[in-house]
């Protein structure tokens, strides 16, 4: 492997990294970068890492949304014969619920905007193991989803009834009772000084034992899969007809205002924070990022295949960090606009840039 980029990256001057890089464990950085090298129709990946370690924890917040998206694609191919159809957007509800939502809605609004119900009514449909039982399956690992986002019974083993209207008429989907969760038994699940619970502040260091894990290394392996299938052992591949794949990636890469959300609340970047996080202009056309991104806590994670169509130009990059610079969880205290969605976008701009000089 030549000289470490990564490394190179973070010797840069330019503030809006080196405040980040100059500490590295206090903002406890970690960074995948994979360059795509294609010859004879083959791809193969030159891998470059910075501090990552699957045993540091860190939580991943919203991008544990993209692989409930992608096994709700395979889960509906399983019940192909029940009459669920992602084209037909089959309707369905929630018990106790009249309002109709469809899977492929849901998958949408997860990467358009980051919507939080969206997954947590795809989190119903799947379970807990379910999601657990497949990622493994597929070689993903290490990984653990436990839980649903915000609200009373996030952590609910028993998942509720969904009602589909198929053309076969209604079809109720089983329930499934999930195994608890365990504790996370790994460095760095108890974090900082205090923590705010019922408006009040607890001066003791917060737990996230029992929390979503989703280290880097999974999801980087999560986004080559995706893209790269034929770089798999086909038993490890999702069972996603290629309309459905298409649908999948279009998705990741669909801007809000593209999706009929204000793009004044909404702007390009509001879910894209490599390259573009810290501007509200329009993202060029010929760039598309494929990606999830997810913050909370204080964590800033994002995964992303980007593609640079006007200058021939692809490559992968993961990479979280906390800044969470009074050590107090859950108070909304959090430096992401100043320091942690700059550092980012200033990491997607000088590894785009590198792609630029290696291509000439």
């Amino acid at each position: 492997m030549s000289q470490n980029v990564l490394k190179q990256v973070s010797l840069s001057q330019n503030s809006k990294l080196s405040e980040v890089f100059s500490n590295p464990e206090k903002y406890e950085v970690q960074i995948i970068y994979s360059r795509i090298i294609r010859t004879d129709g083959a791809v193969e990946f030159e891998d470059y890492k910075y501090r990552v370690d699957a045993e540091a924890y860190f939580y991943p917040a919203s991008t544990v949304k993209l692989p409930i998206a992608v096994l709700s694609l395979e889960k509906v191919n399983e019940l192909s014969e029940e009459g669920i159809d992602i084209y037909k957007s089959t309707p369905y509800h929630l018990e106790n619920d009249s309002i109709n939502h469809s899977i492929a809605n849901d998958i949408d609004a997860i990467f358009a905007v980051s919507d939080n119900d969206a997954y947590n009514r795809l989190f119903e449909f799947l379970g807990q193991d379910y999601i657990n039982a497949k990622l493994k399956s597929k070689g993903l690992a290490p990984v653990r989803i436990s839980h649903r986002f915000s609200g009373e019974g996030s952590g609910d083993t028993l998942t509720k009834q969904m009602i589909f209207k198929t053309e076969n008429g209604e079809f109720k989907l089983p329930v499934s009772n999930n195994a608890k969760a365990d504790s996370l038994m790994i460095h760095d699940v108890i974090k900082g000084v205090g923590y705010i619970e019922n408006e009040e502040k607890v001066d003791e260091p917060f737990s996230f034992a029992f929390k979503n894990y989703f280290p880097l290394e999974t999801q980087h392996k999560l986004m080559k899969m995706l893209f790269f299938p034929g770089n798999f052992p086909k038993s490890k591949n999702f069972h996603i007809e290629p309309e459905q794949m298409e649908f999948l990636k279009q998705a990741m890469a669909t801007l809000p205002g593209e999706a009929g959300y204000d793009e004044q609340e909404f702007y390009d970047s509001y879910g894209k924070f490599f390259i573009y996080g810290d501007s509200k202009e329009r993202i060029p056309s010929h760039i598309k990022i494929y990606n999830k991104v997810g913050y909370a806590y204080g964590t800033l994670t994002e995964t992303a295949y980007i593609t640079d169509e006007k200058n021939n130009i692809e490559f992968l990059l993961s990479a979280s960090l906390l800044v969470n610079q009074n050590g107090i969880f859950n108070d909304g205290v959090y430096e992401y606009k100043h320091l942690g969605i700059p550092f980012l976008a200033e990491l997607g701009r000088e590894l785009h840039q590198k792609e630029l000089k290696r291509k000439k």
